[in-house]
């Protein structure tokens, strides 16, 4: 029974708090638009490898190395990211 006195005002505390921050997220526009970020995502063009990473590495045989190389090849449809090949 005497946990209740400490327990009761702690819960209060969480959940003002938890409302403190959702009404700060919707006061400040945070769920404005939730598709926009989903469609940059999407839209973005893939980035070129690092040329530095390359330049590192050449010369060598990636695979007597035991390294995994990452290349910029974009798939048949031209729209997916860099992926890991390897080599």
């Amino acid at each position: 029974m005497e946990s209740l006195y400490l327990l009761i005002p702690l819960s209060v505390l969480l959940v003002l708090g938890i409302g403190g921050v959702l009404a700060w997220a919707v006061l400040t526009g945070q769920f404005d638009n939730l598709d926009r970020e989903g469609r940059r995502i999407l839209d973005e063009q893939p980035e070129t490898a690092d040329a530095s990473a390359a330049a590192a590495v050449s010369g060598e045989e990636g695979h007597a190395a035991g390294r995994v190389l990452l290349e910029s090849r974009p798939a048949a449809d031209g729209n997916a990211p860099n992926s890991a090949h390897l080599t």
